[in-house]
């Protein structure tokens, strides 16, 4: 390609709030990495705290940094050592960079090598003209898959990783938390053969959004009792599986109070702080619980790709489709709570 001299990006510029629209430097490849031309790019729960400047960004992120995770694009250059790849090929890619020293990234568990980084957290990330990515992170694209899923595959892929847990097939599975990631994994399960598919929130848009995306049973928790569900649906005792993914200790509580005697918990969100755990609770019935961290590298994406082809449709989660230029106001949707996943275009 012929490279220009510099790109847009959104850069975390300065230890504050918000985030700043700047022209910076095309990243250089290395042998064995792509340059990805960005066509869209999905504002993450993840880059909303790298916004506000929270104490876990202020702990986290290095400034100044190019932030976002969340991308579709297609390849412009290749290193020397890529041959596996094309020129013009359409691909997200997997945003945890892994280490290849650990036992666990030596054993082919990816996911699990303590040693990731994150683009857009650690390294420099998605939200510009250009990225950088290890040619071994590139997930190409099916044609069946355009450029805003593409974009918003990172997300499905901790909803699918979350709701592939477990065996769903014919089990009543209770999602605690509305969130695009929530809305989406509820998705999952019905597309897999769960039966009853409920998820719980105390934000009306977002359950009337899991509605449309989704068919499962929406649940006000803040003005109907979870405990009431259960005999309308017919269930017998409660619910077989839980994805937690709302990080609200109140909901968890809730879910392990409906969850059958040996029920299963696969758990995205996190509660903040040190939370209380009636213990008690868990072993009395003898819950098994799960931490659930990204995606499985590569199987997730393996998965996930196949269910869209397959007819999963989690298109209704976008709800905000908006020009790079008007990303404060894209910013502000999803800090409004408001919002689905809200989408930003390049090109």
């Amino acid at each position: 390609m012929s490279r220009p001299n510099g790109m847009s990006a959104l850069v975390k510029a300065r230890p504050e709030p918000g985030l700043w629209r700047e022209t910076v430097p095309v990243p250089e490849i290395g042998p064995d990495d792509v340059l990805i031309r960005v066509n869209k790019t999905g504002i993450c729960g993840t880059d909303v705290h790298i916004w506000n400047w929270d104490e876990w960004a202020q702990h986290t992120v290095p400034v100044p940094l190019v932030t976002g995770h969340e991308f579709a694009g297609e390849i412009v250059e290749l290193g020397r050592n890529v041959t596996d790849l094309e020129i013009g090929q359409r691909c997200s890619g997997e945003g945890h960079l892994i280490g290849k020293h650990s036992r666990q990234s030596r054993s082919g568990k990816f996911h699990l090598d303590p040693e990731t980084r994150g683009i857009g957290v650690n390294e420099q990330g998605a939200f510009a003209e250009y990225l950088r990515l290890p040619a071994f992170n590139v997930v190409p694209l099916p044609d069946a898959i355009d450029d805003e899923i593409g974009a918003i595959l990172d997300p499905l892929g901790n909803a699918v990783h979350t709701a592939l847990s477990f065996d769903l097939v014919g089990e009543d599975v209770l999602v605690t938390g509305a969130g695009p990631i929530g809305i989406m994994a509820a998705a999952v399960a019905r597309h897999v053969g769960a039966r009853h598919v409920v998820i719980t929130d105390i934000n009306p848009d977002r359950l009337a959004l899991a509605a449309r995306v989704a068919d499962v049973v929406p649940v006000n928790v803040a003005e109907e009792d979870l405990a009431s569900v259960v005999p309308r649906l017919g269930m017998k005792q409660g619910f077989d599986i839980g994805l937690e993914m709302s990080g609200n200790q109140r909901a968890l509580d809730q879910m392990v109070e409906r969850l059958v005697m040996g029920g299963r918990i696969a758990m995205l969100g996190i509660p903040p702080g040190r939370s209380p755990v009636d213990w008690s609770r868990i072993v009395f019935k003898a819950i098994t619980i799960k931490g659930v961290y990204g995606r499985e590298i590569f199987e997730t994406w393996y998965k996930m790709i196949a269910m869209l082809e397959n007819g999963l449709d989690i298109r209704g989660v976008i709800t905000h489709r908006m020009k790079v230029d008007d990303y404060v106001a894209g910013f502000d949707a999803m800090r409004s709570g408001a919002s689905g996943k809200v989408v930003l275009d390049w090109r």
